[in-house]
């Protein structure tokens, strides 16, 4: 009976052990998780940015109005979107957006060139939406100069480099 005591008394002494290895486990396993989480994130915005800066749409000048032309860049930012979802999910993440973020370069009104990037992130996300992107998977963000890829934009040049959208996926 003594033994059979003892017995008890050591496996409730060890069930706390249990419980924690567990938790530790389901920690590892969440972090595991979240790392491969992450490096999809990274994969796909990479992708995405890269599309963004080989397709980029010309704007009229002050305006959210796209140039002539687009149709095929806009094409391919749309596959790149697809292709980005397939990967989203084949990773197990199901809730994530894809954003496009307008820039301008720093002539001008600070408020004007953001309100300005605002319009032109929502041109496209109209035109992607057009295209079979959901609108609930999308959205537009308008940073004006905030970001410059160059600093300072004080050529022509410069100042187009600045002049983007970009995409990516917030997970």
């Amino acid at each position: 009976m003594k033994l059979k005591a003892l017995c008890i008394a050591v496996s409730l002494l060890t069930l706390p052990g249990v419980a924690s290895a567990q938790g530790a486990l389901d920690s590892l396993g969440k972090a595991a998780g979240n790392a491969g989480k992450s490096a999809v994130e990274k994969r796909v915005n990479t992708k995405l940015m890269d599309e963004g800066r080989q397709n980029q749409c010309s704007f009229k000048t002050g305006t959210a109005q796209l140039e002539p032309g687009c149709d095929a860049k806009l094409k391919k930012l749309t596959n790149a979107l697809v292709d980005a979802k397939k990967q989203l999910v084949a990773a197990g993440v199901k809730s994530y957006k894809f954003e496009v973020s307008g820039h301008t370069d720093s002539t001008g009104d600070a408020a004007k060139n953001k309100k300005l990037s605002e319009q032109r992130a929502e041109t496209i996300v109209k035109e992607l939406i057009a295209r079979g992107i959901p609108r609930n998977e999308i959205l537009a963000v308008g940073h004006g100069s905030e970001k410059p890829l160059v600093k300072p934009d004080d050529t022509a040049a410069k100042k187009a480099k600045n002049r983007r959208y970009e995409l990516q996926v917030r997970l």
